[in-house]
């Protein structure tokens, strides 16, 4: 055992010392490519130019410190101006509305290291960052051979260092190699300047349709730049928010649709209704924004839980008013939520979130159904509290728990109706669809990109912030695309689990607070009917029935028009009412359903059931 054990070991560091060669060979070529002994007296480097993305252009900024792998970008692009760098610490972000991020999740600092290990050019200067190498492989993309090699440098994420088999440089890196993250860079129109080769354009794409494809084309680029610690250091966050009334809180109160925050706000003066998202942005439906009278500009991609990836635009109002709290010239993102306020089953205009909570305290109570808003040196978390903190990975907080004794990062999303939904990737790293014998799969949530199918199940415990709730109704996402596919993130909280505390955030503290409230001890409830429902006029759609459930089993199917339900007509109650009663009355009830199939009305009778039976409510702190 102990030689076979020493011949692996051999082996494996044999392995190490030949890729270790091979990748010196390639570093060494493109470094003679693209200067040779001139980059050693090379300090920083700037450059000025235009980006185009979005359908936009303006201009961009960029500075890279090559002693530490600091950088920074800055860049105006019509509506979106916007800002982005690493300060030797932490990566930050400066959003369009002047919102400032630190992203210290683990996932962001891996990238802001392989970001910062890439600039300081510490593949040709190991002192200023190690890394482990791969050995390389040939490749083709767009016509030309490639050797590639990955190189993982300390501490950071893994990428794919392309290097074109005619002239040697290093024409192409490859981060985030997963698909769902994968981000392609490509340098071209290498000129020489100062001694260098330097590449005067910069192509970064995400792949989603070329739509979030980013062009940098370089006017000049110099190494004789004076560089200063301000120029990476993270930056204040502008004053373009605030509170009205003097003692700097306000509360505002909502209406709690399919476990939805919606309250009323004014753009421009005019009334809009909005949802209230933790890992959103400030969104406008198309129709909302045509009805205010804002025009839009540009085109991106979105990114939600489902699997279409929908267009996104830009435009620019005068003012946002929510409660006390004053909104000036805030940017929104346009973009169509197709069936969304089907499924909803109520109107709704847009979206408030990162923003809102980036600026201020936000305190959610559930019970009372009230926001509480709070300028941050005011702010104080409900009384009994514990906190939990959080780190920020993009514009969503990010928390530790257990789910029946794993540890989980668990994103925290006041959007989301549910009450936790598993990503896949630790749903299949840890076989949950054979350890909790799920069973079958069924739509269990829509977002921008369309439905989210998923396998529900019953939690024996989940435990967040010293507290434990049991029998959780939850859903194992098993696909390969929208945001619940990222290994970076186990699970997605929901108002669901949520709703049962006064929950309270303290973004420039990343702080989240958890006070039980009156529907803490509640047992949570999942649909007995099986059936998907969108609304209609005068009417409830059924858009999916799931197999073997009791819809199916009354012969109800996708198409059908229900009318009535136990004798009353849908109309005279909301959607939500009615899936609540779906989801509350008893196993074993007998529902009559009236409904339409081909303009030929029919009946038939429902009989309730457990489709994920409850274990009993185990809850506590």
């Amino acid at each position: 055992m102990f030689v076979r054990a020493l011949s692996l070991l051999l082996l494996s560091l044999s392995s190490a010392i030949a890729a270790a060669a091979d990748a010196d060979a390639l570093l060494a070529r493109a470094r003679a490519a693209s200067g040779g002994a001139g980059w050693e007296s090379v300090t920083g480097l700037s450059g000025q130019g235009e980006m185009k993305a979005a359908g936009l252009s303006g201009p961009v900024e960029t500075r890279e410190d090559l002693r530490t792998g600091r950088s920074a970008v800055r860049y105006s692009l019509g509506l979106y101006k916007g800002a982005s760098g690493y300060d030797g610490t932490i990566a930050w972000n400066q959003d369009p509305g002047g919102e400032v991020a630190r992203l210290d999740a683990p996932e962001a600092l891996r990238e802001a290291r392989t970001a910062a290990w890439l600039s300081a050019r510490a593949y040709w200067f190991p002192q200023r960052g190690k890394a482990d190498y791969g050995q390389s492989q040939v490749r083709e993309a767009d016509g030309r051979r490639y050797q590639v090699v990955t190189a993982t440098p300390a501490g950071g994420e893994t990428a794919e260092l392309w290097f074109a088999e005619d002239s040697g440089l290093l024409e192409r890196v490859v981060t985030g190699l997963a698909a769902q993250d994968r981000v392609v860079t490509v340098l071209g129109d290498w000129r020489e300047v100062e001694g260098l080769r330097l590449p005067f354009r910069q192509i970064v794409d995400r792949g989603v349709g070329g739509a979030n494809r980013v062009e940098i084309d370089y006017a000049s680029l110099t190494t004789k730049t004076t560089l200063a610690d301000a120029d990476f250091a993270v930056p204040a966050m502008n004053e373009g928010a605030r509170i009205v009334d003097a003692g700097g809180q306000t509360r505002i109160p909502f209406r709690l649709v399919r476990d939805h925050i919606h309250v009323q706000a004014q753009v421009d003066g005019k009334p809009v209704r909005m949802l209230v998202d933790t890992g959103g942005v400030n969104i406008l439906l198309p129709a909302a924004a045509k009805r205010l009278g804002l025009s839009t500009e540009g085109k991106l991609n979105a990114r939600g839980t489902g699997e279409a990836s929908p267009d996104v635009a830009l435009t620019r109002a005068g003012s946002l008013h929510l409660g006390g709290v004053v909104f000036d010239q805030p940017l929104f993102y346009v973009i169509d939520f197709g069936r969304v306020l089907d499924v909803e089953g109520e109107d709704f205009d847009g979206v408030i979130g990162y923003e809102l909570f980036q600026r201020f305290g936000v305190t959610i109570d559930y019970v009372q159904r009230e926001l509480r808003l709070s300028r941050p040196d005011v702010f104080a978390p409900p009384a009994g509290a514990k906190a939990v903190p959080f780190t920020l990975a993009e514009r969503i907080p990010i928390v530790q728990g257990r789910i029946d004794g794993r540890d989980v990062r668990i994103a925290v999303d006041t959007g989301s109706g549910a009450a936790i939904d598993l990503h896949s990737p630790f749903v299949r790293n840890n076989a949950l669809k054979e350890h909790y014998a799920a069973s079958f799969e069924q739509i269990s949530g829509w977002g921008v990109g369309g439905p989210m199918r998923a396998w529900p199940v019953r939690l024996g415990a989940l435990e967040l912030g010293g507290f434990v709730l049991g029998d959780v109704a939850a859903s194992l996402f098993t696909g390969d695309k929208g945001a619940f596919a990222s290994p970076d993130v186990d699970a997605n909280l929901g108002g669901r689990v949520l709703g049962r505390f006064t929950v309270a955030f303290d973004y420039a503290a990343k702080r989240m607070y958890l006070a039980p409230n009156a529907n803490f001890g509640q047992p949570f409830r999942a649909d007995r009917s099986g059936l998907a429902l969108l609304r209609a006029d005068k009417a409830l759609s059924v858009y999916e029935v799931a197999k073997g459930s009791p819809a199916a089993k009354a012969g109800l199917a996708a198409g059908d028009r229900i009318v009535s339900l136990a004798g009353e007509a849908v109309a005279t109650r909301s959607l939500s009412e009615w899936r609540d009663r779906l989801a509350s009355d008893a196993a074993g009830t007998t529902i009559e359903v009236g409904y339409e199939r081909n303009g030929k009305a029919e009946t038939t009778r429902l009989v309730l059931a457990d489709l994920i039976p409850e274990k009993g409510p185990r809850t506590g702190r």
